[in-house]
């Protein structure tokens, strides 16, 4: 009599690529649900659920390195709507960006990835190997950070040695970010030295053509650190009412100013040899995300502002001789804001675009490029509608700024 044998377990038909795309939509899906109630006071028992889950599913999906799933998900949120897109995004940057530790009999501990965007102008352009060379003046950078009041007394804050570029920064994805500021934990915390490989990959190298020994260079960089302090710390704590608020922020603010006028000297010290002329525009710190994109879209102006400057010198018009139309187009899926630069006679000089995330104020957007434009002295500024894909703009109107 033969033996009894276990039934064979039926292989589920579920593929791995079957079951990111469930999450995939999971994610869009939850997000949809919670954007919604995003402004209500309070949330009901299913929303606080389905809070948690989507909490899980992105820190799961950080740890297993599917960055694919989480930019994924972003991309159909913002086809379906854009607060369930800003929502996502948001939760998941902020996932990416910042760590919580608990442990029994201890207060909860948080690290945050945080970044300074700068501008640097030099003759001939910044050399890679050239930076970082001055070891004390590194040293007092990161030490300033809580002596000017930006981190809090009672933090631990560390700096990479090292200025990154746009392509860098770029390149480091939601879980990449997430192994770093990880690794910056271990680092901080371990008394024993620590291998710290997510932190040693985030720098690949500048990309780019280099300048001439005569170019006036103008450079996008990055500082980049770490925040290790109580998740309580009331240092970080805005407050609730709306003036208060708005004076922290103000006195954080000024004393962000003040950082930059002390440290600048130091920072000519790390990013260039003895002798350097350089000078350094800073943007405002920010944590990773927020500080990428406020770099990201101060290039970008700066592009469209370059481009627009080269086409009036290329054809030797006066800037108050043409007129320039800006507004938002579709290429090929992506948004722009675009700027279209004609002469007297109606021809086309020029057309330029910088992206345009969906989400934006595309108000305020006009604003800045508005603001770009006076400066080169172009004062004829109409706003389209929209440009069609033929390149027309729709529905002119004129250039009026917001009070």
């Amino acid at each position: 009599m033969p033996k009894n044998k276990r039934p064979v377990p039926r292989k589920s038909s579920d593929t791995a690529e079957d079951k990111d795309e469930a999450v995939t939509q999971s994610l869009c899906d939850l997000a949809l649900d919670l954007a919604e109630q995003e402004d209500s006071d309070s949330q009901s028992a299913l929303l606080q659920q389905k809070d948690v889950e989507l909490q899980r599913l992105i820190r799961k999906n950080l740890n297993q390195k599917k960055d694919e799933v989480l930019y994924e998900a972003i991309e159909r949120a913002k086809f379906a709507d854009v607060g369930a897109y800003q929502y996502l995004r948001g939760h998941i940057e902020e996932a990416a960006s910042t760590v919580l530790v608990r442990r029994e009999g201890a207060p909860t501990m948080e690290i945050n990835a945080f970044v300074v965007p700068l501008f640097v102008h030099s003759g001939g352009g910044l050399k890679e190997e050239q930076g970082f060379q001055d070891q004390d003046a590194f040293e007092q950078l990161v030490r300033s950070f809580q002596q000017a009041g930006l981190e809090s007394p009672k933090a631990k804050v560390v700096l990479m040695n090292h200025a990154y570029d746009l392509a860098e920064i770029d390149s480091i994805s939601y879980s990449h970010l997430n192994e770093m500021v990880r690794d910056a934990w271990a680092s901080m915390t371990d008394k024993k030295v620590t291998a710290t490989p997510a932190l040693e990959r985030s720098i690949a190298g500048w990309s780019g053509a280099a300048f001439g020994p005569q170019d006036a260079a103008v450079e996008l960089r990055f500082l980049l650190g770490f925040a290790l302090k109580r998740a309580d710390d009331p240092f970080y704590q805005a407050p609730e009412e709306e003036a208060a608020a708005d004076a922290y922020f103000a006195a954080r603010m000024q004393r962000y100013q003040a950082w930059t006028l002390q440290v600048e000297p130091l920072l000519r010290r790390c990013l260039a040899g003895p002798g350097a002329a350089l000078e350094i525009n800073f943007l405002y710190q920010d944590l990773f995300h927020g500080g990428k994109e406020q770099g990201m879209a101060e290039y970008f102006m700066l592009q469209m502002m370059a481009e627009v400057n080269a086409a009036l010198q290329r054809h030797g018009v006066a800037p108050e001789r043409v007129r320039a139309v800006v507004g938002p187009a579709d290429v090929h899926g992506d948004m722009v804001l675009r700027v279209n630069l004609y002469d007297a006679a109606g021809a086309l000089l020029a057309s330029s675009e910088k992206p345009l995330d969906l989400a934006a104020d595309l108000a305020m957007e006009v604003d800045d490029v508005g603001d770009a434009l006076g400066t080169l002295g172009v004062r004829a500024v109409a706003v389209a509608r929209r440009f069609d894909e033929a390149g027309l703009a729709l529905e002119e109107t004129p250039y009026q700024p917001q009070p």
